[in-house]
């Protein structure tokens, strides 16, 4: 498509060669362009569109010779490289300038004496430089320009993010009662922008209040403040509250702070003997053991019908050395922390030992006068079997007497056993090995005149006659 000059000055070409204009019916018309005026208005078009030709290829000309930058991120501390390219240079070379418009590197020759910029690259299309150890005040538009005629010129903006400090949590006062409310505050100064902060109370978030942020002196960075409150329970106790600061100049970094909660509560007891089921005659140990914030140190061991304590106050463990029948009974224990008192109940009973004991484990809050107390009972009721339940403790009712019974009465069938097998034995053998003696008496003795008479007829009836036997048994 030939250009619309170009056009016009052909049109005018045509009516200068003759034949002049047609009317609108197609004949001629009454006027015709004469020829000096048509060869006139060519020559001007002719000028006007080498002019244009010329502008264009001056146009052409300056895209080429204009140089480019691009705008660059960078962390406080960090290094940053700018660069700036041309695509004619037009036998002029590249310079580099700071926003105070000093000049930093001209081609490759350094301007300015600050040994944190270095040269990258420097050729005829380019010019690299480097500034290390980026500060806050290196932030601003730097200029690359390139002397032609008319001068021509390229801006790069510099962005330096400064880093949060650690941040920090205020208001704690130690320690913390349970159901009372926690409040903290957590800052963090020296982000550009504005860093965020975030609550965690263990694995859990929570959700702090409205962000405050605040201009530093130094007018580039900034100061953020964030506070949470919430009620503590015991469960609270040694949980780490955490506060995060979020920036994107961390990175893959993170900066936090954590407070551990410390937070008082009323003790709970229970009471763990051992053995677990004592016999009679053997020690038993009552351990009251506690848990809570502070740690009862003070302990009061009774038994239920007695004004009299057992053991001293910081003594969490009762001995019975020896039991026996007298030992059965209630021993209360009674353990006091500054947070109020909590009373458990241990039933001893060592007079029925016929069944294994269905411990049963119930609290009931002690009187409202005096400390805050609360009382856990331990009862026993036997059954026909055993039903294994998890407890904190049990009163035991042994049945190691039954089972020396039937040791001994093992033993004692065991024996009779053996001796009946033994007479068995015996008589079996005595049957067995029976034996014969002669009476020395024969037919006609009891005729013999004297015992020699006797005796002589006895020997010689032997022969003929029939023994008689005695068989012993």
């Amino acid at each position: 498509m030939l250009p619309p000059a170009l056009t016009l000055l052909l049109l005018l070409g045509c009516l200068a060669a003759g034949s002049g204009t047609l009317s609108q019916d197609g004949t001629p018309a009454g006027e015709t362009i004469p020829a000096g005026l048509a060869s006139k208005a060519t020559e001007e078009i002719a000028e006007i569109y080498q002019g244009a030709s010329t502008s264009a290829a001056a146009v052409a000309s300056d895209t080429e010779s204009q140089p480019t930058t691009s705008d660059e991120t960078v962390v406080a501390g960090g290094t940053v490289v700018l660069k700036c390219r041309v695509e004619d240079p037009d036998d002029s070379s590249l310079q580099w300038s700071n926003p105070a418009q000093q000049t930093l590197y001209f081609g490759e020759k350094r301007a300015l004496r600050d040994n944190r910029i270095q040269l990258v690259k420097s050729t005829p299309n380019e010019l690299a430089i480097s500034i290390s150890n980026v500060v806050l005040a290196d932030e601003g538009e730097y200029t690359c320009s390139i002397f032609t005629m008319p001068v021509r010129t390229a801006k790069a903006l510099v962005t330096v993010l400064g880093i949060p400090q650690n941040p920090q949590i205020f208001g704690y006062e130690l320690p913390i009662r349970e159901m009372e409310m926690a409040q903290l505050t957590c800052r963090s100064s020296g982000s550009k922008p504005a860093a965020q902060l975030h609550w965690k109370k263990g694995n859990k978030e929570l959700q702090g209040g409205a962000l405050e942020v605040m201009e530093d002196s130094n007018g580039k960075t900034f100061t953020v403040t964030s506070r949470v409150e919430f009620t503590v329970t015991k469960e609270d106790n040694d949980v780490d509250v955490t506060c995060t600061v979020d920036h994107e100049s961390l990175q893959n970094s993170e900066r936090s702070a954590s407070q551990k909660l410390q937070v008082y509560f009323k003790p709970t007891a229970t009471i763990e003997p051992d053995p677990p089921y004592p016999r009679e005659g053997e020690e038993l140990r009552l351990q009251c053991e506690v848990q809570g914030n502070p740690i009862p140190q003070e302990f009061l061991w009774t038994k239920e019908g007695s004004d009299v304590p057992l053991r001293p106050n910081t003594n969490r463990v009762l001995t019975l050395p020896f039991l026996n029948k007298s030992d059965s009974g209630t021993y209360i224990c009674m353990a006091t922390s500054t947070m109020g008192s909590v009373v458990v109940r241990y039933n001893l009973d060592i007079n029925d030992f016929s069944q294994l004991p269905t411990p049963h484990v119930h609290s009931t809050p002690a009187p409202s006068s005096g400390p805050s107390q609360s009382t856990t009972h331990v009862t026993m009721a036997t059954a026909s079997f055993f039903t294994p339940v998890a407890v904190q403790d049990a009163s035991p009712m042994s049945s190691s007497s039954g089972t020396y019974h039937a040791v001994i009465g093992g033993v004692v069938a065991v024996i009779v056993f053996l001796l009946l097998s033994l007479l068995i034995v015996l008589a079996h053998y005595l049957i067995r090995h029976k034996g014969t003696y002669l009476t020395h008496e024969a037919k006609g003795s009891d005729d013999a005149p004297d015992a020699d008479t006797a005796i002589i007829n006895a020997e010689g009836g032997q022969a003929s006659g029939d023994d008689k036997k005695e068989y012993f048994i």
